[in-house]
């Protein structure tokens, strides 16, 4: 199965008419066509936009795997564009310490988050 059949089986999926999913996206409904008719994939630059009104991992879209999660235990997806892709950046700049500090932090965030929310 292709990207854009993927992407076709999940628009159906989830009741979304072609129209639909063109207004959310941008991406015209003729283009839909050709990558179910042609077996063409959509470009790389469309992912987020597609992945976004999906709700679905952009690696599930390109590795065929059975996962629709947007979180995976085995690895996480994060655009350029978004703000986590920074966190990781300045997270991947820290030594040690800072980063002991850092998840000391995380850790006391979800705790509390666990009280308000048990």
């Amino acid at each position: 199965m292709t990207i854009g059949e993927r992407i076709l089986e999940l628009i159906h999926e989830r009741n979304m008419t072609q129209k639909e999913f063109s207004e959310k996206t941008g991406i015209p409904q003729s283009t839909l066509s050709s990558w179910k008719g042609k077996k063409q994939n959509p470009s790389m630059d469309k992912l987020k936009v597609i992945c976004d009104a999906l709700e679905v991992d952009p690696f599930y879209l390109i590795s065929a795997t059975e996962s629709r999660n947007n979180l995976n235990n085995d690895y996480l997806t994060v655009f350029r564009t978004d703000e986590e892709f920074e966190v990781l950046v300045e997270y991947r700049n820290m030594d040690q310490n800072q980063k002991n500090r850092l998840m000391g932090y995380i850790d006391a965030l979800k705790a509390e988050n666990k009280r308000k929310n048990p």
